[in-house]
């Protein structure tokens, strides 16, 4: 299962983490983590896009870390986005994916 786990503070998004396997299918036809890995790197790229700063990103054996530096209006709706389309997916896929 694909654990994300998100971390506020002040309302803020400061932490996503995108852990673990989802296990719909095997390597290379699981669509649950092709959509996951598409949401997370297009939100990234699009963010890094307009402000080099306001994000970092490390890529582990375990997943994806994903440390929001800026408070900027901008990166906090797209993160935030990036969460919804988690959630909807977790909807589909409760087996798959979970976010907390």
């Amino acid at each position: 299962m694909i654990s994300v786990q998100v971390k506020k503070k002040n309302a803020y998004y400061q932490k996503v983490s995108i852990l673990g396997h989802a296990m719909y299918d095997d390597y290379g036809k699981d669509i649950v983590c092709s959509a996951v890995s598409s949401i997370a790197t297009t939100t990234i790229n699009g963010i890094l896009a307009l402000n080099q700063g306001s994000l970092s990103y490390k890529n582990t054996e375990k997943g994806l870390i994903i440390t929001i530096q800026s408070d900027d209006h901008t990166t906090q709706v797209l993160i935030s986005n990036m969460i919804c389309l988690f959630q909807e997916l977790e909807t589909k896929y409760p087996k798959n994916i979970e976010v907390k």
